[in-house]
């Protein structure tokens, strides 16, 4: 049946804002109308010697990406593939709609809850150097913070922070906070600071979610709470110490974690975003700045589509983790529907049977996905730079194109939900008219 692994997919490769699991079933208005042509999905000027045109499923890669644009109104995507014979790169649309400049398999884009694999593998470095244990409470490390009708930090462990077993609310549920953070608010409250403290503090004024042990609920809270551990251990920041351990020995170039600084590192696109409204005929902002002190060190990351695929290889291959820590990271605790949370990372399986295991992130303006298999030999990511998508199997596609050569039949006149764990948690997102936004100087600047 083709639309069960689009919802193992899209449900598993959740994207991961923040929690509360919202379905957002699309319209089928209108298409967009660009003010530009569309550019056709190709393959990068200056691929790998190795890329060719015989590379494994590139064609049905570059023709899903192609659909994100040509069907998704999106204004455009960019990926990296890389398996055992080489590498290569595609983009499809435009960086910048108003001046018709092209995605870059170059770009540097905002990874969101991507954030979350790279905090998950500083703990268990720190636990396999014998730092801290896995099973250690959140009392022990952060003694006084998690506080509040239900909450018991004595009995909730490091181990399920990172797995989304804890129970802690997830903040970014607030609707007057995410009102501010990703929706209507958005434009006047972009450069706004804030502290960890804050987040937890806002996360712990609702009650814990039942029954957590037997079924995962996703909460940014759990990051936010696991930097803090970082921070504790080491006496460094999450930043700090993800740079040290994680983007220097595998020279990630384009990867950091910019805090409060709302600025992008060029080359990189416009983010366009419609904040959450769901009206057929939304305006669409340029979100290219802001600031990510309210995901911190549950999605602020910044990394290119290289980057990301070289830290996922060095990850599941075992450079960065002993055997025993990549044991507990890949434990996968079942969440329904097919999908699955280890630490950091979420599994799905293919249309095909190919089981991938990666992570996903979403922030206003940016869409990405990091995937792969468990042995290393096969890597994707990508990103689109629109936050709205109308039919969910548009995006699940660029997966199975990849990892199966073939996409799963869309029916005519239907669109697919797309399950997302997104702390904005929109009702719904259309396919629609869109107004695009004039490029600024301040968001757009490559």
């Amino acid at each position: 049946m083709p639309h069960r692994p689009a919802r193992t997919l899209a449900s598993t490769l959740s994207l991961a804002l923040a929690s509360g699991a919202a379905t957002l079933t699309p319209a089928t208005a209108a298409p967009a109308q660009h003010p530009t042509t569309a550019s056709a999905a190709r393959p990068a000027q200056h691929p790998s010697p190795a890329a060719r045109p015989g590379s494994p499923h590139r064609q049905a890669t570059l023709s899903a990406l192609q659909d994100l644009v040509d069907e998704g109104t999106l204004p455009g995507a960019s990926a990296e593939v890389r398996y055992r014979e080489g590498r290569w790169t595609a983009q499809a649309g435009h960086a910048d709609t108003a001046t018709g400049r092209e995605r870059s398999p170059d770009d540097h884009f905002r990874g969101a809850s991507i954030t979350k694999t790279f905090i998950a593998t500083v703990l268990l470095q720190l636990e396999a150097e014998g730092k801290l244990s896995l099973d250690d409470s959140v009392e022990e490390w952060l003694p006084g913070l998690v506080r509040g009708e239900g909450y018991d930090a004595e009995a909730i462990l490091v181990r399920q922070l990172l797995n989304h077993t804890s129970g802690i609310a997830n903040y970014s549920d607030d609707p007057e906070f995410i009102h501010r953070a990703a929706g209507p608010g958005f434009p006047e409250h972009r450069y706004d600071s804030h502290t960890p403290e804050e987040l937890v503090a806002l996360a712990l004024t609702y009650p814990p979610y039942p029954g957590p042990e037997s079924s995962p609920v996703y909460s940014n809270t759990n990051y936010v709470l696991a930097g803090m551990v970082i921070e504790a251990v080491t006496g460094r920041s999450y930043a700090r110490e993800v740079t040290r351990r994680v983007i220097r020995p595998l020279k990630l170039g384009g990867t950091s974690f910019p805090g409060a600084d709302p600025g992008m590192p060029k080359p990189h696109p416009v983010a366009y975003s419609r904040l959450h409204q769901t009206e057929p005929d939304a305006a669409v902002h340029d979100a290219t700045e802001q600031n990510m002190s309210w995901l911190g060190a549950a999605g602020d990351v910044i990394s290119t589509a290289g980057d990301l695929n070289r830290f996922q290889r060095a990850l599941v291959t075992g450079k960065l983790l002993p055997r025993a820590q990549m044991k507990a990271m890949f434990a996968e605790v079942p969440a329904g529907e097919g999908a699955g949370y280890g630490l950091g990372v979420e599994f799905a399986e293919t249309s095909c049977g190919v089981k991938v295991v990666g992570k996903s992130g979403r922030t206003n303006g940016s869409v990405s996905a990091m995937v792969g298999t468990l042995d290393g030999r096969h890597q994707l990511t990508f990103n689109i730079n629109g936050d709205w998508i109308g039919d969910g199997l548009l995006y699940v596609n660029v997966i199975e194109a990849e990892f199966c050569g073939k996409v799963l039949e869309r029916e005519k006149g239907r669109s697919t939900p797309l399950i997302w764990r997104s702390s904005s948690a929109p009702a719904r997102w259309s396919r629609s008219r869109t107004r695009w936004p004039r490029t600024t100087g301040r968001g757009g600047a490559s």
